[in-house]
């Protein structure tokens, strides 16, 4: 049985990572927010990716909660959960690797509209996709991250991190969107897809051979 010893640090960390993993891939929510700082301006692209991050949240919560009953099981199995958190991180690694979020985008509205509404449209978009649940279940299993007996304050302080981890990559994506807007084209956002995808299947392969090998990457 692997027991895995938890730190403020090693929470804020891992959930960091997960909100980046989370929200990085350029799907549908991802090239609207890209679509909007090019139209709107990098607020109305920032405050798209909030409405994401609030149900990227919500849906960490319930797989967090699903996940901590069923604790004993998590504990006396870590070594198979990491392996098949790492397989389920490097098929979708694979899978944003070889997508097109171009195929995403959709023609710009006339209007900006307020940034609330470009912030419920977000949260609507991403909420209409439960599959992420997966990458969730998958990115909790590799890094461990639901854990029995850690005091309340303890699991705050690891969603939070989520959220920063979240909030941290869009306002980072609209930074940079923003300053390259008239060299910015098609081509860049399938270049962004490509490069997280290869950076997930990088690190999805390095936590399954430390996995293997008895170590901890994480």
């Amino acid at each position: 049985m692997f027991q895995i010893e938890v730190t403020i640090l090693d929470l804020l960390i891992k959930g960091f990572i997960i909100g980046v993993v989370v929200s990085a891939p350029l799907g549908p929510v991802g090239v609207l927010c890209i679509q909007r700082t090019l139209n709107k301006g990098r607020w109305y692209g920032f405050v798209t990716g909030l409405g994401a991050s609030l149900s990227d949240i919500a849906y960490a919560l319930l797989t967090g909660y699903g996940m901590s009953f069923i604790f004993d099981f998590i504990n006396a199995n870590i070594f198979y959960l990491q392996l098949l958190g790492s397989v389920m991180l490097l098929a979708f690694g694979y899978y944003t690797f070889r997508s097109n979020p171009v195929q995403s985008i959709r023609p710009a509205p006339s209007s900006k509209g307020t940034y609330f509404h470009n912030f419920i449209t977000a949260f609507a978009v991403t909420l209409s996709n439960p599959l992420i649940i997966f990458l969730f279940i998958g990115l909790f299993a590799r890094f461990a991250f639901v854990l029995p007996g850690i005091p309340v304050f303890e699991e705050v302080i690891g969603y939070s991190a989520i959220v920063m981890g979240a909030l941290t990559w869009w306002f980072s994506l609209t930074f940079f969107v923003s300053k390259v807007r008239t060299r910015f084209n098609l081509r860049g956002i399938w270049l962004i897809n490509r490069i997280i995808g290869g950076a997930v299947i990088v690190v999805s392969l390095l936590g399954l051979i430390f996995t293997l090998l008895g170590a901890s990457l994480y």
